[in-house]
């Protein structure tokens, strides 16, 4: 018989059954199209060796007029911005005591006790003292005057900080009379804890025998959204204050809040953003003018090329819009010519219009849904989102993005934690990709991939929080739970680690399936081409053979293939036959074209 070309469909289709999808894909990790072809993704190293605390939910990179590069890394615990690989603490100062603290130690421990009248901490906040004294022992003023992270809260006027030192018998005193104590903005949490009635929420959010500040369902987690002023930087906490950063401070000067240079400005958002267009600061879910109550679908803007002016005038450009159905604005994301902002039920359309108004509304869609406020990316003039059971797309119209693996991602998601979906774009491969937690996860570890150029679908395992596509930088950066952020498509391995990809087909029948036959031999067709291994550039190909539909594969046969192989002998019998490929080695990467085999009819029985 002659030899069989085995070819298959581009992209996963899990929405059929195995025989309703003969010649596609099936599964896969770590593995993309393109031009109707699979092959392993690109690798990825540390951007820095430096770590930051928390997990980052926020990444923006700007360039500065002296050509200084900068990069807003937000996290549950801290906001740092980056240059040259170095991570500065920008975290905004809640409070200040001054001549106020004081100390206590314990023979032998190395808890502290730290008393300050009304300190507003919880479990879990940044301190930094200066102006200590020594407590008379091993408890120095060196080791006092550093930042620390508190313990434990004891009640409103006390808490504990775990010093790098034991105390001793001669650790009497109490820090002395001058000690200065500056609070960081409460920390954010990581994970949701649902629930309602007694431990619902987070233990430790507050003092013994507090009243509860969340009634049901817990706390919403820590998210950030930022954008630049120019050179300055502009950032909100979801639901909280909105702070900024100049940079002719410098980096090792921390952010202040907006309100403290414009007395106009909106005290809390849920979001925030500069309209690149006209270059007006915008906050959307914030309180109006005049009021600190809270609207959620109020949105205010500045006046133009001034971040302190927010109050509408005669003489500027000021104003607000309310989004008019729908109970919350989730996210608003800008595209060239407008930005569409997403409720958690309908869709509209901001763009600039010009004085009187400044900005028009029109709603766009009702009957939508969205996972969370980092869910949808733009490319170009359109806008993807994840919702909560679906994929839209925005071009002018909403539609529901057909999607071939739709059940196996919602299958399998934690929607506790919807929040933390993160909407990412690689546009050197013309992907969106969502990272999102499954079903048995309480942080990102699942991706699913469009491919908006080839109109497929991908999925695979990887956990990314937070992610920036290459623009001024070199390389995708993607932000891991591991305290890390990585260069994306740079290399074939994790970190110096084999990067594992696979991909599988569905079962291809062999004439129809109506005759068994015997597969003889295996011609490979794939390039390693980019691998940087050097004798053992290999993939594994596993041919699988089933005799009748839906009794599972009976045979199968692993073939090691090089990069010198012509073609590989094996030995398997069936009706229909599927294909796996694998590699776990260093150094390579492989592309797949349209391998062949060698069979012989061999009788129905």
């Amino acid at each position: 018989m002659p030899l069989n070309k085995l070819q298959f469909k581009p992209g996963i289709n899990t929405e059929l059954t195995a025989y309703a999808n003969e010649g596609g894909w099936l599964d896969s990790d770590k593995v993309r199209f393109r031009f109707g072809y699979p092959e392993k993704i690109g690798g990825w190293k540390k951007y820095s060796t430096n770590a930051f605390l928390g997990s980052c939910r926020s990444l923006h990179n700007w360039r500065a007029l002296d050509n200084s590069e900068f990069l807003g890394v937000g996290t549950n615990l801290k906001f740092y911005i980056e240059e040259g690989l170095t991570f500065y603490d920008v975290t905004p100062i809640r409070a200040t005591t001054v001549n106020a603290a004081t100390f206590s130690a314990t023979n032998g421990s190395a808890t502290l006790t730290v008393t300050d009248s009304s300190h507003g901490a919880i479990t879990g906040d940044f301190v930094t003292f200066s102006g200590a004294a020594t407590l008379g022992g091993a408890i120095t003023a060196a080791v006092l005057n550093i930042e620390y992270k508190i313990a434990s809260v004891v009640n409103g006027n006390s808490y504990t900080i775990t010093s790098a030192v034991a105390a001793n018998g001669s650790d009497t005193g109490n820090g002395g009379g001058s000690v200065t104590a500056a609070y960081q903005i409460n920390v954010g949490i990581d994970t949701v804890v649902p629930g309602n009635g007694w431990g619902a929420g987070f233990y430790g959010r507050g003092t013994w025998g507090s009243g509860a500040t969340v009634v049901a369902g817990g706390e919403n987690i820590r998210i950030w959204s930022q954008d630049n002023f120019g050179e300055d930087l502009l950032f909100c906490i979801r639901d909280g204050v909105t702070y900024y950063w100049d940079k002719t401070n410098g980096v090792n000067t921390r952010a202040v809040t907006l309100a403290s240079v414009s007395s106009s400005a909106p005290t809390i958002a849920r979001q925030v953003a500069i309209s690149d267009r006209d270059r007006h600061a915008i906050a959307f879910g914030c309180n109006p003018f005049g009021s600190a109550v809270q609207d959620k679908l109020l949105i205010r803007f500045s006046d133009q090329e001034n971040l302190t002016d927010w109050e509408s005038t005669a003489t500027n450009t000021a104003g607000d819009l309310v989004v008019g159905t729908g109970s919350e604005i989730v996210a608003a994301v800008e595209t060239r010519r407008e930005i569409v902002i997403l409720t958690d039920a309908s869709v509209h359309s901001m763009q600039y219009i010009g004085p009187p108004f400044t900005f028009g509304l029109s709603q766009i869609s009702l009957g939508t849904s969205i996972a969370g406020a980092n869910s949808a990316v733009a490319v170009n003039d359109s806008v993807f989102w994840m919702g909560n059971d679906r994929f839209y797309l925005y071009d002018g119209q909403v539609i529901t993005l057909p999607c071939t693996v739709l059940d196996t991602v919602f299958d399998d998601f934690n929607y506790t934690q919807s929040d933390k979906v993160d909407a990412s774009v690689n546009s050197k491969f013309n992907e969106i990709t969502w990272f999102y937690p499954s079903g048995g996860s309480n942080s990102n570890d699942r991706y699913v991939t469009f491919n908006y150029q080839e109109k497929v679908w991908y999925y695979g395992s990887l956990g990314r929080s937070a992610w920036l596509d290459r623009s001024i930088k070199e390389f995708p950066i993607g932000a891991s739970t591991d305290g890390y952020l990585y260069n994306h498509e740079n290399g074939v391995d994790a970190d110096g680690q084999p990067l594992t990809a696979y991909i599988e087909s569905s079962p291809v029948d062999i004439q129809d399936g109506e005759n068994f036959a015997f597969v003889r031999r295996l011609l490979p067709d794939i390039s390693f081409l980019n691998s940087t291994s050097g004798a053992d550039k290999e993939v594994t190909f596993t041919l699988k053979m089933e005799n009748f539909p839906g009794t599972g594969y009976t045979q199968s046969y692993a073939s090691n293939v090089t990069d010198s192989a012509t073609q590989n002998h094996v030995r398997i019998r069936g009706r229909s036959v599927g294909l796996r490929l694998e590699s776990d080695n260093l150094g390579v990467t492989w592309r797949l074209g349209n391998p062949r085999i060698d069979i012989r009819q061999d009788g129905r029985r």
